[in-house]
């Protein structure tokens, strides 16, 4: 017997080898069906202790972070008592939480496509391991049928040479594809779990991001809140100028239209053109600007500014997207009915911050039409930037806003504006548009350079 099991070590690569091989395969073939199928499920107590315990950790979990946000708010209002009567100290409180948020979001779109690559990769992986489970079935299944019935030996046997060499042939032509399924098998095993422990950092960089964005939006809220209640002293002659700017909105025929009426029959528009105007006469008096103002963003510096420091063609390159977002269609593109995009359609994250591209007036703020939710800032110069598509504007008629300043919020995409139908978004989309002397222009050549926008930033 000894000879015998000498004789099959030195024949055939040995037992030892096959059981070694067959106990990995086994192995692997385990850790395959266990990343599909997960961990098995406890005993019905088990279980139910332990959902108590998630529970318990869950509740304690909410009552930490309630206590956490009420702390939170109390910090936020400290700080709006201590800068309410400094108004520039408030607007520059308001650019920098807008910033914050807008930073916020742009990390969170940016977690949000890394997780759905990994996602993916890991689904690929699941993929190739399933479609190659019958070929380790078939393998070990041999396998099992060998040790049940070994190959015979030569010398004690000789008359079994016939089966011993078509054993030996069939080993030879089995074993290298079975040692390649497996280095194969263990190198997506291994990438499956280091897929797993990447999708677990970004799940975690993607709670304190949310969580973050959270916060800012909070203390944001509370500043937005602040510098309206300033600002509407006379909430009753307020609330009867908004009701006749929803009055001229469903007689205006037009954009053009609607800017005319409300200049013309609002008195708080009609305050804020009458101030573009002479912002425009002043600065005619004025000496040419030096040749490093563009550079050193010296418009945009003093929080504190009441009109526009510079005229709107002296921005061009110079001013910040309002919103965070993708691009959809440009100026000039078709617009799916025959004609060309007079304005450019972003698509926006849930609840995003809009804020103001430039100084100006606010003309109209209210619904109008298909547009939804409108805005149309007097920027000087016979220029108007038309923002539509929110879900909540939150800045008043005549009032002079800062480039990046706060001015709306978006939906949640539910409310389909005619923008968002034209190319079927199920997102929130904003649309944003120039006007020059009642006509759309290409906004491009005003938008922020990516250096400038980093310098800003």
């Amino acid at each position: 017997m000894a000879f015998r099991a000498r004789h099959n070590k030195n024949s055939f690569g040995g037992a030892a080898s096959l059981a070694a091989l067959e106990l990995c395969l086994c192995l692997f073939a385990q850790l395959c069906a266990a990343a599909q199928a997960g961990p098995p499920a406890a005993a019905d107590m088990d279980e139910k202790g332990a959902e108590l315990n998630g529970h318990r950790l869950e509740l304690r979990g909410m009552e930490d972070t309630l206590a956490a946000s009420q702390e939170q708010r109390r910090q936020i209002e400290a700080e709006i008592a201590s800068i309410r009567a400094d108004r520039a100290k408030l607007t520059a409180a308001l650019l920098d939480a807008t910033q914050n948020v807008n930073a916020s979001e742009q990390k969170i779109s940016e977690t949000e496509a890394r997780l759905d690559t990994l996602t993916g990769a890991e689904d690929a992986i699941k993929r190739s391991l399933a479609s190659r489970r019958a070929v380790i079935a078939e393998v070990l299944a041999s396998l099992q049928r060998m040790g049940r019935k070994p190959p015979p030996a030569l010398l004690v046997t000789p008359e079994d040479m016939l089966a011993a060499i078509r054993t030996s042939m069939l080993l030879g032509s089995v074993l290298p594809q079975m040692r390649s399924e497996t280095e194969a098998l263990a190198s997506d095993l291994s990438d499956l779990l280091q897929l797993r422990q990447s999708i677990a950092a970004e799940r975690e960089t993607l709670a304190a991001g949310v969580a973050k964005l959270r916060a800012e939006r909070q203390r944001l809220s509370a500043l937005i809140d602040a510098r309206q209640s300033a600002l509407s002293a006379a909430e009753q002659a307020l609330g009867a100028e908004r009701e006749r700017a929803l009055d001229l909105a469903k007689q205006a025929a037009s954009l053009k239209d609607l800017i005319a009426r409300m200049e013309t029959e609002v008195a708080a528009a009609a305050r804020g053109a009458a101030a573009a105007r002479k912002a425009d006469e002043n600065r005619a008096m004025q000496p040419a600007p030096a040749p490093g103002m563009k550079t050193a963003l010296a418009p945009f510096k003093d929080p504190a500014r009441l009109a526009p420091a510079t005229s709107f063609t002296e921005t061009k390159g110079l001013l910040p997207f309002p919103v965070t977002g993708a691009l959809q269609r440009g100026y000039g593109s078709q617009d799916g009915f025959g004609g060309t995009e007079k304005g450019l359609l972003i698509a926006t994250r849930v609840e995003a911050i809009v804020s103001s591209p430039c100084d100006g007036w606010v003309v109209f703020a209210g619904p109008y039409r298909s547009y939804g939710q409108l805005l149309i800032v007097n920027a000087g110069q016979g220029y108007y930037i038309v923002l539509a598509g929110m879900d909540k504007i939150n800045v008043n008629v005549g009032q002079f806003i800062l480039a990046g300043e706060p001015v709306a919020v978006m939906g949640d995409g539910s409310v389909k504006t005619a923008a968002a139908i034209a190319i079927g978004a199920a997102q929130p989309i904003l649309y944003v548009e120039f006007r020059k002397d009642g006509v759309a222009i290409d906004p491009g050549p005003w938008w922020v350079k990516p250096e400038l926008q980093k310098v800003r930033g």
